[in-house]
């Protein structure tokens, strides 16, 4: 199989989704695939509980992708071996009224993971550059001062809150967030396959909508948003990584690998050692148990 380096698929300030490849082509079978992400996802969830006893660092995970791209999926099977204390998932829909009546990222600041959790983001806040910038009409609806005409809503508009994410995104880094950003590249064949397999299979039925056939007419449109969003927020502190997802079973693997080897390189997150006294006496205290139990014990 071939090797999963992660820095090939950093994105870069250059990013052109053009010359991405949106299949991976591993050269591994079904059976090797599932068990090399068997492999990686339980030392991820090791990674996880060293994370947990360290306290220090959180870790935030972010995922975008077009419809179909497999993100559901994807975090399934990654995330299988965690505890489930350690990680919390958050699913982004249409803002709430609640939500709207805050800032964009508000929702977002309090769906944040803890010191010592991972916390997954499925649709981010970049949906606030990229379907609002494929349908700039939703901006109205936040009711923002000095927006009050889709002609309010000029490129100096996006460029303050692409800037606003960046300072978001940083101000966790410095204050001991890991965060990692993956973009599922799909190709448009592949999601029109996925699509006619939702409307083939009765029990994926409910996963289709007509709006899906809707949004799909916008794909040139989204592809560039995406391009550009990448660009502009792909940071030291907040890397993009594009993973090829026509295959599933691959982009599932490929973010995994990439989770375990940028994580593992923080050599300073490792389990606390005992206070000294409380190691002095750890024969002590073995001996008050084994005094408890029977025999045998």
């Amino acid at each position: 199989m071939k090797e999963i380096i992660a820095g090939d698929y950093l994105a870069g300030e250059d990013f052109s989704l053009d010359s991405w490849n949106t299949l991976a082509d591993l050269g591994a079978e079904k059976k090797e695939l599932k068990k090399s992400l068997s492999n990686v996802r339980k030392q991820l969830g090791e990674f996880q509980d060293t994370l947990y006893a360290h306290g220090k660092y959180s870790v935030l995970f972010c995922l975008q992708g077009m419809d179909t791209a497999g993100k559901d999926s994807l975090i399934r099977e990654v995330f299988k071996d965690f505890n489930a204390r350690g990680v919390v998932v958050h699913s982004f829909k249409v803002p709430t009224e609640l939500e709207r009546k805050h800032d964009y990222l508000w929702r977002h600041y309090i769906a944040l993971p803890a010191r010592g959790k991972f916390g997954v983001f499925n649709r981010t806040h970049y949906e606030n550059v990229l379907v609002t910038r494929v349908h700039p009409e939703y901006i109205l609806g936040e009711l923002l001062p000095g927006i009050n005409s889709l002609e309010d809503i000029d490129q100096a508009f996006w460029d303050r809150r692409f800037a606003q994410i960046n300072a978001f995104e940083k101000t966790l880094a410095e204050n001991g967030t890991l965060i990692y950003k993956f973009f599922l590249n799909l190709s448009r064949e592949e999601q029109r396959k996925r699509l006619l397999r939702r409307l083939k299979i009765r029990e994926k039925n409910w996963k289709f909508s007509p709006g899906d056939l809707e949004e799909r007419k916008l794909w040139d449109r989204y592809q560039e948003c995406y391009q550009d969003a990448i660009r502009r927020t792909h940071t030291r502190e907040a890397p993009w990584y594009v993973i090829p997802s026509d295959d599933k079973r691959e982009a599932r693997l490929i973010v995994a690998s990439i989770l375990l080897q940028t994580l593992t390189v923080y050599d300073d997150i490792r389990e606390p050692e005992l206070p000294e006294k409380v190691q002095a006496q750890l024969e002590y205290y073995k001996e008050q148990l084994r005094a408890e139990g029977t025999p045998e014990s």
